[in-house]
This record gives C-alpha cells, sequence and structure tokens, in this order.
C-alpha cells in the first residue's frame, strides 16, 4: 500500500509516496481502510520542524492526523465495514489504510458523508473547543473565519445564541457568508477597532486584532498566546483529541445542525504540492486527501 511520509524535516519534496506493507492490528486497535485525510495548515510546521519540541516524532513518519474510511475487520465494537471518523495523534491516515485505536474512532451515522467527514477531527474539535465559554447573546468576533476552523466556530458560536462578526477578505467573503455569520468585515480594507467584541475568537495565524475587543472582554487563541491589556482576559488552548466530543459533531451533522465545506478533494499523492499551496498562501478552506 501507499504512505506518505517524511524522513526527515524540510520542504514540501520531503513527502514521498512509500510503498509499505499493510499495517496489522494489535490488541484494542482496528484496521481502517482510509477514505480520506483532511490537510490541516500546522502539519506544515510538523514537516518542517518547527513542532519537534511539543510534538516529537521520528522518521520514517506517515502524515495525517484526520482519517474517515471503513473498518477492515470486526473488533472493539466495530463490525467490518462500519464507517468511521477519528483523531489520530500519532499520525498515519495519510495512506490507503491506517491502524487506529479503537478509542480514538467515531462510528458515522447514515446521512454523513464518509470522506467529507474527515474535516471534522482537528478543525471541528479546535472549534468546539474555542467556543465552549461562550453565552447566548454575546457579540462574538470571529478572526480568520474564512478557514475550515473559523467555518465550524462560526456556526457553533451562532448555534449558542452569540451574535457573529466575521472577518473575511474579498476570496473568503462568499465562503464566510454561507456559514451564517450575522456580519462580515472585510479586515483587508476595514479596521476592526470599532467592533466592540465581547469575545475575540482568534483563529488566524496573522496578529490578533485586540483593539477589537471591548474592555472587560475576553480573546480566546487557538494560533497561540496574544497579549492583551489588563482590562481583556487572553487564553491560548491547544486542542486535544476527544472521542465524546467528535461524536457531538458527527450528531450535529447528521441532524442537519453543522454544516461541512469543503474546498477542494485532490488525490492523496498530491500531498506534497497541497503542502507547497498552503506555504504559497493559495489554500482556502479545507482540503481532503482520497487514496485512488
Amino acid at each position: 500500500m501507499r504512505a506518505m511520509r517524511i524522513h526527515g524535516y524540510g520542504g514540501p519534496d520531503v513527502i514521498v509516496a512509500d510503498e509499505v506493507p499493510r499495517p496489522v492490528p494489535g490488541d484494542g486497535e482496528l484496521l481502517v481502510r482510509v477514505a480520506a485525510t483532511a490537510f490541516n495548515p500546522s502539519e506544515v510546521g510538523l514537516r518542517r520542524g518547527l513542532l519537534r519540541e511539543v510534538l516529537p516524532i521520528g522518521f520514517p513518519y506517515t502524515l495525517g492526523w484526520d482519517v474517515s474510511g471503513t473498518v477492515v475487520s470486526a473488533g472493539a465494537g466495530f463490525a467490518a465495514g462500519n464507517p468511521v471518523v477519528g483523531r489520530l495523534d500519532a499520525g498515519g491516515a495519510a495512506a490507503d489504510y491506517v491502524v487506529a485505536p479503537a478509542g480514538a474512532l467515531v462510528g458515522l451515522p447514515p446521512g454523513v458523508p464518509v470522506a467529507a467527514a474527515a474535516a471534522l477531527p482537528v478543525a471541528g474539535l479546535t472549534a468546539m473547543q474555542a467556543v465552549a465559554d461562550l453565552r447566548a447573546g454575546q457579540r462574538v468576533l470571529v478572526n480568520g473565519a474564512g478557514g475550515a476552523v473559523g467555518w465550524f466556530a462560526v456556526q457553533l458560536a451562532k448555534r449558542a445564541g452569540a451574535h457573529v462578526v466575521a472577518t473575511a477578505s474579498a476570496r473568503t467573503a462568499a465562503t464566510v457568508a454561507r456559514s451564517g455569520a450575522d456580519e462580515i468585515i472585510d479586515h483587508t480594507t476595514t479596521p476592526l477597532d470599532g467592533v466592540g467584541a465581547d469575545v475575540l475568537l482568534h483563529l488566524a495565524p496573522a496578529a490578533a486584532p485586540v483593539g477589537a475587543v471591548r474592555p472587560g472582554g475576553a480573546i480566546v487563541s487557538a494560533t497561540g498566546p496574544v497579549v492583551a491589556p489588563p482590562s481583556v482576559r487572553s487564553t491560548h488552548f491547544v486542542v486535544a483529541a476527544d472521542p465524546r466530543r467528535l461524536a457531538e459533531l458527527v450528531a450535529l451533522v447528521a441532524a442537519g445542525e453543522l454544516r461541512i465545506e469543503i474546498a477542494a478533494t485532490r488525490p492523496l499523492t498530491d500531498l506534497p504540492a497541497v503542502h507547497q499551496d498552503a506555504e504559497g498562501d493559495r489554500l482556502r478552506g479545507k482540503v481532503l486527501l482520497v487514496p485512488a
């Protein structure tokens, strides 16, 4: 089978399609035939070695944290052919098959497309954690609403009863509008200082618009610590794998209360080009990689 692996840190060209034996599951593990994995911008940092202090890996390393697919053989409460989705902290999803801890996987009910479900684990869980403390009636600014995390965050914030102001550029405005934001601001042309947000959800790699938050408000950042005035509470989090919450996201999708939007679906072997496009700022939204 094929596995998209790196044998050392470097540029996109270090990602190669290797032929490797199909993995064999051990106790508490399942073999999954991969329907799709999803690209996450943080994987660029992993591939370049920028995350080695917080996420050490061994080589060769198979990329891919998000996985959706079908169980190959029964075990741990799953039957052969069951569609599943999960987040694999050890990677390995960018392959034809992957072995996954059964506890990391969530079954997919009818109505949830198997391949598209791969967009949920990292991006959806990040968004869910970002909005965890929102209250109905709050004015919430989602900075980075044009990305996959922002897409989910807008929907989840609306579901929590917030009034959602979302940032977008001309390239992402149409996508952000489909997410259901109450207001959309082109952050490339309009200052954000007057937004008066109760909460800023900072989901973009650029500098946080601290001035958009009113005194007494809060900043919740998924991209790094944000220095804020003493009158503004600032917190930073690193999303954790949480199968229970992933199951909640899947249920929302199945009920039609949360939409998945896929920007592009590309062959698994396009992964080096996807990384190159990401470094060149040519990607918007969630990109799926699918085995042939």
